[in-house]
């Protein structure tokens, strides 16, 4: 079973930075997609943010994250980051790592990853 634990949401103001973590455990010998996604008050979908697949260490972004948000995995870690930068009020939400065991697609979506954290919070205030 895999287990994921995220960590490093905050409060900060319009242009900030955060580095979200997220720490994982149980994988099975096998690659696999692994993403963040976030889903803001009040909309009842989860947006694909960001992902990376292990068996190639391939990513890709939202349009909306592309050129302020960077995903990388430290495999000696099994921890997964977000670095956040130029923050902006409509990044504001609660943000979750994914696995799924198995390949990438884009646009990645919600229904396709079986193994969720319980989510850390993002507030960028104006």
């Amino acid at each position: 079973q895999v287990h994921l634990v995220e960590s490093g949401g905050g409060s900060v103001q319009t242009g900030g930075s955060l580095t979200l973590s997220c720490d994982t455990s149980g994988y099975t010998d096998r690659d696999y997609c692994i993403a963040w996604f976030r889903q803001a008050p009040g909309k009842g979908r989860r947006e694909g943010v960001a992902h990376i697949y292990t068996g190639t260490n391939t990513e890709a972004y939202a349009g909306s994250a592309k050129g302020r948000f960077t995903i990388s995995l430290d495999n000696a870690k099994n921890t997964l980051y977000l670095q956040m930068s130029d923050l902006k009020p409509e990044d504001s939400a609660m943000y979750y790592c994914a696995a799924a065991p198995h390949g990438c697609w884009y646009p990645v979506s919600a229904t396709d990853f079986p193994y969720w954290g319980q989510g850390t919070q993002v507030t960028v205030s104006s």
